[in-house]
């Protein structure tokens, strides 16, 4: 992975939900257009998206709920110190 697909990566999620100024999106686009990896990164969760929202407001079940908090707390904790 090059230094321009790790700066790709971080805008990724943005990049999707069409939240970026239009130049960035550009940026990302020509860079995909030449990135095999990224490009596939890209697809897989543009899937991801279309097959997980449906239009419709669903809400994980509490187990898998708490369990993604618990995972995303640890790794938040792990990166940055534990919080209060």
């Amino acid at each position: 992975m090059t230094k321009d697909c790790r700066e790709m990566i971080t805008n990724l999620n943005d990049f999707i939900d069409g939240a970026l100024a239009p130049e960035l999106c550009e940026e990302i686009k020509m860079h995909i257009s030449g990135c095999k990896d990224c490009k596939l990164m890209v697809n897989s969760l543009e899937q991801t998206v279309t097959l997980s929202c449906d239009g419709k407001d669903k809400e994980l079940p509490p187990i898998l709920e708490k369990k993604l908090n618990d995972l995303l707390k640890a790794k938040w904790d792990a990166k940055f110190g534990k919080t209060k």
